[in-house]
């Protein structure tokens, strides 16, 4: 084997103590499919220790510069003290309370300030409750039963209407599946047909307002005039897109008017605050003044308002605007985007390793030698990058708090992690690769590798076991 750069991490001996103990005691290891083993490589943290501003240190106490930020939660920076105070001097006055918080009024007024036309507002602890709150509360307004989203969208719920769609739909009943129908985010027609396919049945049509992959507005756009020229509620999903693609999000920026919109994640720069908003006449629904209609027993939760949730979201909402948050976002972004294109080119990857990024984020795409996508190829440049100081896995979100120091180490590691790529597309992925590759997420069995989207999977009986 030729000199290969070294890499600079390598102890993982309390990652794997870890590893081993906690499938005993945590079911799949992790409270989000996202953050499981399969996802990483066996080279990697089983689990993060701390966070300080753009770096987190593992249970080894290795140093890594962070690009997924808690799954793009964290927008200011892990333990920002301005919100970390704000939640301290709430703490000091208590987190929960038999009559509704005061610091309720004050986020609720606050947050619909940011967005036009929301009028109302409801609080909640994760973005599944707030996206299946708005599928209801569309249901009941419309009194027809479908819902409709992209089905090449990775995750809106984990609740039966949009899992029943996929295939990890065990528990599910079949019945509740005839409920959900797709349609391609990219092609506004396909979802003009679902229409006429189903006249009077669809609710609504719930999407994201804009992708992390570039692409033209005009297609949403299309959507929306689609979805309300059928008298269907349209949903924006403003989840990953919130406080990251602009303030308050994409359908702002887009010139969208949703009927409802979800919100969470860098809202509360890693505190559980999620949202949903709307137009009045579709949220009253959920209320207890409207009489003329019934009722939609809507989100209610012990901990949805719970108030130093709340006073971390108002933080930020402060921080935001005090600082210009979002042009940082985007001048970092653009920063390691430009690094990364330069750095594929200088090594001859172009063929191998595209360089996707919006205003927002940047991911790769990864192939192998033959053109053909390699999850393989990209869990070994996961491999290489955290194996030099950098916790990647496929995509770089910004915080406020990364410095240009933490974008010199991603680039260094990645040219690095680049040399590694190319050996492997001469030599093969196996000999440099420390385990498989990731797993699918939505696979039926556990020991499925995920690659036969058949229906039924000709291999299902050997899906069940290890085999891959």
């Amino acid at each position: 084997m030729t000199n290969l750069p070294l890499r600079t991490v390598t102890n993982f001996a309390r990652s794997d103590r870890y590893r081993a103990a906690v499938h005993k005691v945590i079911v799949g290891g992790a409270h989000t499919y996202s953050k499981g083993d399969d996802q990483f490589p066996v080279l990697a943290p089983a689990a993060i220790a701390r966070g300080k501003h753009g770096r987190v240190w593992d249970v080894d106490n290795n140093e890594y510069v962070d690009c997924a930020l808690g799954l793009g939660a964290v927008s200011l920076g892990h333990a920002y003290e301005p919100v970390v105070g704000a939640v301290r001097e709430q703490l000091e006055r208590g987190a929960a309370f038999q009559r509704p918080a005061s610091i309720e009024l004050e986020v609720a007024e606050a947050f619909l300030a940011l967005t036009p036309g929301m009028d109302r507002i409801k609080f909640a602890k994760n973005g599944s409750n707030v996206t299946t709150a708005a599928v209801k509360l569309a249901r009941a307004f419309t009194q027809r039963e479908l819902v409709a989203f992209p089905g090449n969208h990775p995750f809106y719920s984990f609740d039966d209407w949009f899992i029943g769609a996929t295939s990890v739909r065990a528990g599910i009943p079949d019945g509740v599946r005839q409920f959900s129908v797709t349609y391609d985010s990219g092609n506004p027609e396909i979802l003009r047909r679902l229409f006429e396919q189903y006249p009077g049945q669809i609710a609504c049509v719930i999407t994201e307002p804009e992708e992390a992959v570039p692409s033209s507005p005009d297609a949403i756009r299309s959507i929306e005039q689609i979805t309300k020229s059928n008298g269907a509620v349209f949903i924006v999903d403003e989840m990953v897109t919130g406080f990251r693609a602009g303030l308050p999000g994409s359908y702002t920026e887009i010139g969208l008017k949703p009927d409802l919109a979800t919100w969470g994640k860098a809202i509360g720069n890693g505190f559980s605050f999620c949202a949903l908003t709307g137009r009045a006449d579709i949220m009253e629904l959920g209320g207890i003044k409207q009489t003329e209609r019934p009722r939609v027993f809507l989100l209610s939760s012990t901990h949805g308002g719970e108030a130093h949730t709340l006073a971390a979201a108002r933080a930020v909402i402060a921080e935001y605007a005090q600082h210009n948050v979002i042009g940082r976002h985007r001048d970092l972004v653009a920063q390691v985007a430009a690094g990364m294109r330069e750095i594929v080119a200088r090594h001859l990857l172009s063929d191998a390793i595209t360089v996707l990024a919006s205003p927002w984020r940047v991911s790769l795409a990864c192939k192998d030698a033959s053109g053909n996508v390699s999850p393989s190829h990209r869990m070994l440049l996961m491999q290489e990058m955290i194996g030099r100081g950098v916790l990647f896995q496929g995509f770089y979100v910004a915080c406020f708090t990364h410095t240009e120091e933490d974008l010199a180490r991603i680039l260094e590691a990645f040219d690095e992690a680049c040399f590694v790529y190319g050996y492997a597309l001469q030599h093969g992925v196996n000999e440099l690769l420390v385990g498989g590759a990731a797993r699918p997420v939505f696979r039926k069995y556990a020991g499925c590798d995920g690659v036969c989207p058949s229906t039924p999977c000709p291999r299902e009986s050997k899906c069940r076991g290890s085999h891959v």
